[in-house]
């Protein structure tokens, strides 16, 4: 009682401000957060922790992965999503998706993913030996021939100016400069470095050596080829502890998983052979399956497919609504586009044909329409196509002489024909 009698009201000791220091820590109030802050080794399991070579989207928070290629991941987006598949319709003649398959690959070994290569014409290690090599720091300057230190010459600056306030703010790197970055540039005359390729994590899936000659047929719609796949990418992302059931030990890291010409009859598919096939359904099948296993796992995919083979327009249309982006190359070689002097500085035609809706009602589709690429000596470049204006004086009208035959046609009326076939040219 007598120590109560000594706090009076204006009294202060330390035992009084402890206490109204732990009373205060309990109490909650309309200016804090209800439940536990997210700070410390207590939001260390809820946040999403961030991987290298991602990055959210900041339209609907899904994460993303660089295609290799900075302008392709401006026209998806920002980005492949994490759990997705993009479906490349190969061009006519195979020159130009294989690049992109590569690029693909070669992004995931500069930042350190693992990779999964499956092909059934080509062995994996042949295809890690010949990415392209990265272009880090200022390199990618040079190829695309600008000035490195163009900034920094006294002319620059007398004719760059900029508001007072933005000078001491610090600049921003739009542009990749080391492998920590998102997306990089890549030069498809050199190689990539063998220590790259020896340091990275990737596994193998070549069709003639998971396949032998004597197989006995299982009771599945699949083809063996298809079925072998899924049970190697399963058994990969299960053990690896790429899904979220099995959560990595170690550092969390993603699954770039690359597939070469899929559908084509070296998988033993004959969608490309017939127009009524007897496996009509087993490539569906395959990427029905393939995106269950995607969707919970920490995995993309690339799939390249031969759709110029395929006859049957049905089949066409389930494989690209079972993929969640799909890109069409149109190349011009064989073409009356190689010769025409329109195009003479592209080397063909990209259609975005499909991009996924995730976490939202509306997929992100750029405003940009007629995309073109070239590949120049380095690099393969994606441009907005550009024709020149046509200047020739032939316009789409009626020549004079016709002009003077369907005057002839015209009766006493100002709105009535005297008979003929002409009408009057407004």
């Amino acid at each position: 009682m007598a120590a109560m009698g000594t706090s009076g009201p204006g009294a202060w000791s330390p035992g009084s401000a402890a206490a109204a220091a732990a009373a205060s820590k309990h109490t909650v109030t309309s200016f804090q957060r209800r439940g536990p802050r997210a700070s410390g080794a207590e939001s260390g399991g809820s946040r999403l922790v961030s991987i290298a070579g991602t990055r959210p989207s900041v339209r609907n928070g899904q994460l993303l992965v660089s295609t290799g290629l900075p302008a392709l991941d401006q026209l998806l987006g920002g980005g492949l999503a994490v759990g997705t598949v993009l479906l490349i319709e190969e061009d006519k003649y195979n020159t130009y998706s294989p690049l992109l398959f590569k690029y693909f690959l070669a992004e995931g070994i500069v930042t350190g993913h693992t990779l999964l290569v499956a092909s059934a014409k080509e062995d994996p290690a042949d295809i890690l030996q010949g990415l392209p090599a990265p272009l880090l720091d200022d390199n990618y300057k040079k190829e695309l021939g600008e000035d490195v230190h163009n900034d920094e010459t006294p002319e620059f600056n007398s004719k760059m100016k900029i508001a007072w306030r933005y000078q001491l703010l610090p600049k921003m790197e739009a542009e990749p400069v080391s492998s920590s970055k998102f997306g990089h540039y890549y030069d498809v005359s050199k190689k990539i470095p063998r220590e790259l390729i020896e340091a990275s994590k990737w596994h193998g899936f070549f069709l003639p050596e998971k396949i032998p000659s004597t197989l006995n047929e299982e009771s599945c719609s699949l083809t063996p080829g298809y079925l072998k796949l899924l049970q190697f990418i399963q058994k990969t992302i299960y053990e690896e502890g790429f899904d979220g059931s099995n959560p990595q030990k170690k550092q969390k890291n993603i699954l770039r998983i690359g597939i070469q010409s899929l559908g084509s009859p070296l998988w033993g598919d004959d969608v490309c052979c017939s127009e009524n096939c007897d496996n009509s359904h087993s490539l569906t099948k395959f990427l029905y399956v393939l995106r269950g296993l995607l969707r919970t796992s920490l995995s993309a995919c690339i799939i390249t497919v031969p759709t110029h083979f395929i006859q049957n327009k049905a089949i066409i249309a389930r494989i690209t609504n079972l993929s969640d982006t799909v890109i069409h190359l149109e190349s011009f070689i064989g073409s009356n586009r190689e010769t025409n002097p329109l195009y003479k500085d592209y080397h063909g035609l990209i259609h975005i044909r499909q991009i996924p809706q995730l976490n939202n009602l509306m997929s992100d589709v750029s405003d940009v329409k007629d995309l073109a690429f070239k590949l120049k000596r380095k690099l393969f470049v994606i441009e907005r196509l550009h024709l020149p204006p046509d200047l020739s004086d032939t316009v789409s009208r009626s020549s004079k002489p016709d002009l003077a035959d369907s005057t002839k046609l015209l009766g006493p009326g100002c709105g009535m024909m005297a008979g003929g076939k002409k009408h009057l040219d407004f």
